[in-house]
């Protein structure tokens, strides 16, 4: 898969629809890092999260070919919401399947759209692999929320907004799931500077990843509870994310559920912005890493904003 071709296809897609979102310079991780640390704030995003950069691209691509109904997708939440915006903003019509578990605060942003929401299974990866079943029998179209060209594609926009935003970038930090974001975007910025590290962010929790990337094939994992549920469950044995992790990622940071708690309260308290267990895993991984990047451009993307009122009071009363 040619990243760089798909990220700027995906940009002339995609460019009038999103926003391009801001970079807010932290001054306390950078104090703490000796360098310059940056927040890629994709909470500030249109349905509070980067989803809908591969959503879109996705359906819009659709359209291209003049496919105009028959939509399945499955999704934890963040992704759910980006497909049933784009839709509604398109015109179209499609169905989300979601786990058991899926979050009520990204439930009740699903409810505000017209899509059809159906449950299956308690692991994302049991969901996505019923979803799909699903289309094959019916005959419509699978929209995976990572394993896909043109989902990482629209991700990797990201990366050329930094670009943009930033005259040097030495290091990113990158929260991983199935890997569709950090594919896109960390495909992007190494197709035009090697040089750029590329950390990817994953809960000690669901290190579905990393662990299958230290056996060289994609594994299968017994669920645990995380505050980062965005980021929770398994990968499809498939996945071309799988490779293009292996290539483009440089170092992983696996962090524990107090490290993400402290993470969400860091960002709220210096930044005054609530964000969800998924997008704080990039600011949890940098202050476990922060004396390796003195005198450095660092950025940590923040990738979405939904966190229900239960998980706030876990994390913010002890």
């Amino acid at each position: 898969m040619d990243v760089k071709k798909e990220v700027l296809d995906a940009e002339k897609r995609i460019r009038d629809y999103i926003r391009e979102t801001p970079i807010e310079y932290s001054p306390f991780l950078s104090k703490k890092g000796k360098g310059k640390v940056f927040l890629k704030l994709e909470n500030f995003q249109i349905t509070s999260s980067f989803k809908i950069r591969g959503a879109l691209n996705k359906l819009l691509f659709f359209k291209e070919q003049g496919i105009k109904e028959g939509f399945i997708t499955a999704s934890t939440g963040n992704h759910g919401a980006a497909f049933a915006y784009s839709l509604e903003k398109l015109g179209l019509f499609g169905s989300i399947y979601l786990p058991k578990t899926t979050s009520p605060a990204k439930l009740e942003a699903l409810r505000d759209y017209n899509v059809e929401l159906k449950y299956y299974g308690i692991d994302c990866i049991d969901t996505e692999k019923y979803a799909k079943k699903v289309a094959e029998k019916e005959n419509k179209h699978y929209i995976s929320p990572y394993n896909d060209p043109q989902i990482i594609g629209g991700q990797g926009t990201i990366g050329i907004e930094l670009e943009r935003q930033l005259d040097v970038l030495d290091a990113v930090f990158v929260p991983i799931g199935g890997g569709g974001l950090i594919s896109g975007v960390g495909g992007y910025l190494k197709s035009i500077n090697t040089g750029i590290e590329i950390v990817g962010c994953q809960p000690l929790n669901s290190p579905v990843m990393y662990e299958s990337l230290k056996k060289g094939r994609v594994i299968d994992m017994e669920p645990n509870s995380t505050l980062s549920d965005g980021t929770a469950g398994g990968i499809e044995k498939d996945s071309v994310t799988f490779d293009i992790c292996k290539q483009s990622v440089d170092n992983f940071e696996l962090v524990s559920e107090e490290e993400i708690k402290r993470a969400i309260r860091l960002v709220f308290e210096k930044h005054f912005m609530t964000v969800e267990g998924a997008a704080a895993l990039s600011v949890a991984s940098f202050i476990k890493r922060e004396e390796q990047y003195s005198e450095q451009n660092v950025v940590l993307i923040i990738s979405g904003a939904k966190i229900s009122l239960d998980v706030m009071k876990k994390v913010f009363c002890k």
